[in-house]
């Protein structure tokens, strides 16, 4: 096993030669895209749709590689970055009043936008005696309430990467009945799809390409993908996560827009299939189905998100259990000031996350960045995760080796 990964590690991160082949390839091709080919002199926008790879590019300095006309941007790659603000809220109150809420470890600080001085995310509730206790999985919230017959929720955050194990449980009947199950699962196509859209709508500079997101894919498929060339003409590559992969992307996608053929490819043959991991997506689809959903942040997003199906969810559903009143359509405020919409719903006062996670803006752009909002104390949702840009951006972005400026 050990060996198996020293044998990828060096094909795929350790590969210098590999990579020096691959910068001249990438700087080859973005020199043959001129501006009349584009209709535009601003840089190629190539944006990857997955935290880990922003993880990746940011901490091996891949951007200080790449030709000035070539832009990597972040989207909406961050599960936790764009829960609701009011279902963490809502997990504060329910903690105080004794129920068990089980939470992932990235989204413990995650902050509602209450002012600092009340309890703004779950790591404040546990300090004034919330019942709160991190998990690294569902099955470890599964095998500890079996010990307890206390009321209990577990916060279903995650894209779909995580829904084999929320399937499987339910599906096999694992989940005890004191454990309610508050879903806030997101779908990555369909938030993409949005974002696509919204960039054109509004007149923003365009995504000239897609970097797909490698772990989901190895559930959904790559051919989940496939609208991005076929509807929006977007050369669009399924990466991992090694250095070496986001290269082979980045070359493959200026090679497209070269050719005028935008295609989908799969670079991360290692793991992803076609048609992802067939009964894995039969078990998903048995225990799930998709509903409107809200994206803090960027607003409701049709069929991305997914609640248990009535057969599950009269036992389980935290909705249905604790009277919670979901977010409708007609409810949720977008918070962009910078789109003209009004109120600030979602985002807290000053914050840029919701522009962050839509590739607007840079970390940097927002006046809170590394000022009053740090990964010790954050103040908006994209500096919490290890996902999340600004995160990522605060611990690895200001090393020697990572070009930061504004392009």
């Amino acid at each position: 096993m050990q060996s198996g990964l020293r044998v990828i590690e060096d094909a795929f991160r350790n590969n210098r030669e590999l990579a020096s082949s691959l910068v001249r390839i990438i700087e080859k091709y973005a020199g043959k895209i001129d501006k009349e080919q584009l209709g535009y002199s601003a840089p190629i926008k190539i944006m990857h749709f997955c935290g880990t790879h922003e993880w990746t590019i940011t901490h091996y300095g891949l951007r200080s590689l790449l030709p000035q006309n070539v832009e990597l941007v972040a989207g909406p790659g961050c599960p936790v970055c764009v829960v609701p603000s009011n279902y963490i809220d809502l997990s504060i109150k329910l903690s105080l009043e004794g129920c068990v809420v089980y939470t992932y470890g990235d989204a413990l600080r995650l902050p509602s936008t209450k002012p600092k001085s009340q309890a703004r995310s779950l790591l404040d509730a546990k300090a004034l005696g919330g019942e709160v206790k991190v998990v690294y999985s569902f099955l470890d919230a599964v095998r500890d309430a079996k010990t307890h017959s206390r009321d209990s929720v577990f916060l279903g955050i995650g894209f779909e990467t995580v829904l084999p194990m929320y399937g499987f449980l339910f599906h096999k009947k694992e989940v005890p009945t004191n454990l309610k199950f508050l879903s806030l699962v997101r779908l990555t196509p369909p938030a993409m799809k949005y974002t696509i859209k919204l960039y054109r709508e509004r007149g923003l500079l365009p995504i000239m390409g897609v970097i797909a997101p490698g772990h989901v894919s190895t559930v959904i498929g790559g051919e989940e993908w496939r609208f991005l060339p076929m509807n929006f003409n977007l050369p669009t590559v399924v990466a991992g996560f090694e250095p070496i992969d986001v290269l082979m992307a980045i070359a493959s996608i200026l090679k497209m827009i070269n050719d005028k053929k935008p295609d989908l490819e799969i670079e991360y043959k290692r793991l992803v299939k076609t048609d992802g991991n067939p009964q894995v997506r039969r078990v998903i689809e048995e225990v799930f189905q998709p509903v409107y959903a809200a994206w803090r942040g960027i607003g409701m997003i049709a069929r991305s998100g997914l609640k248990l199906r009535p057969e599950f969810g009269q036992a389980y559903d935290a909705f249905e259990y604790f009277g919670i009143k979901d977010v409708s359509p007609s409810e949720y405020v977008m918070t962009h000031a910078h789109f003209g919409d009004a109120g600030s719903y979602d985002i807290p006062p000053n914050c840029r996350c919701g522009e962050v996670v839509l590739g607007i803006s840079k970390p940097t752009d927002c006046p809170l960045f590394m000022k009053s909002c740090t990964p010790e104390s954050p103040w908006g949702p994209c500096m919490v995760s290890s996902e999340g840009t600004c995160n990522v951006w605060a611990k690895y972005g200001q090393m020697e080796k990572i070009k930061m400026e504004t392009r």
